[in-house]
């Protein structure tokens, strides 16, 4: 992943026209983009982070509304993109419609210029990689093997930041040298949490206890609340 990650920044891996790859689309939901997004924009205010990715693009797409899907390749030409599909299963429905809507642009982009060419699987395995365990599905779909990034079973989406999901897209954005730094700052938490014996300075432990003090005690029901709007459920008209 690093050394792959790296060969697309210094422009040894390129696309089908051979031009840079210095736009990045991340294909997730839930965990799998909400992670990586949160660190990118952290991230942003690294100097070193913020050096790194001049020149560079990242967006993220969940959402399956067309318009979402305009919005994430508005500015971007597809020629100089990377399509990073998140999906540990490589099965969740909007991931995978987002992931088809992509590699169909993909593949009529090039058709256009290259109306000759018979293969149109070369077009998809240039410009489209993975993060899954489930490489039958990731060949079946047009991404070779050697671009699939897998990592263990046990990581569920919401906590997966600090796996390939996270790691691949924000490397080819930030670099590895500076996702690496961010990786060993997680890791010092999780030292902190295991070390510290006295609980009232153990930070992970206190946050736990304020959690358990607010929900339990003072009986708030909810620690933050999100909105959220999904384009395809309707309202009745009185709402």
């Amino acid at each position: 992943m690093r050394d792959f990650s790296e060969k697309v920044r210094t422009g040894e891996v390129r696309g089908f026209s051979g031009k840079l790859l210095k736009n990045t689309l991340v294909i997730g939901i839930g965990g799998s983009y909400l992670g990586p997004e949160f660190v990118f924009e952290a991230l942003k205010t690294d100097d070193a982070s913020r050096k790194a990715a001049e020149g560079r693009k990242l967006r993220f797409l969940a959402n399956v509304d067309p318009i979402d899907f305009a919005r994430a390749m508005e500015g971007f030409d597809i020629e100089e993109t990377l399509v990073v599909i998140n999906s540990k299963t490589f099965t969740t429905a909007e991931t995978m419609l987002n992931a088809r809507t992509v590699r169909s642009f993909i593949i009529d982009h090039y058709s256009k210029l290259h109306p000759k060419e018979a293969d149109t699987s070369r077009f998809v395995e240039a410009h489209m990689c993975a993060v899954s365990t489930n490489l039958p599905d990731t060949k079946k779909f047009g991404i070779k093997d050697e671009r699939v990034f897998g990592f263990w079973d046990w990581v569920g989406g919401r906590y997966s930041v600090c796996s390939a999901v996270g790691v691949l897209p924000l490397s080819l954005h930030y670099g590895f040298a500076n996702v690496q730094d961010f990786l060993d700052g997680a890791k010092s938490v999780d030292e902190h949490l295991r070390s510290t014996a006295d609980y009232s300075k153990n930070v992970p432990v206190l946050l736990g206890l304020i959690g358990f003090y607010n929900n339990y005690i003072c009986g708030y029901g909810s620690r933050a609340i999100l909105p959220y709007c999904q384009a395809l459920l309707k309202f009745p008209a009185h709402i």
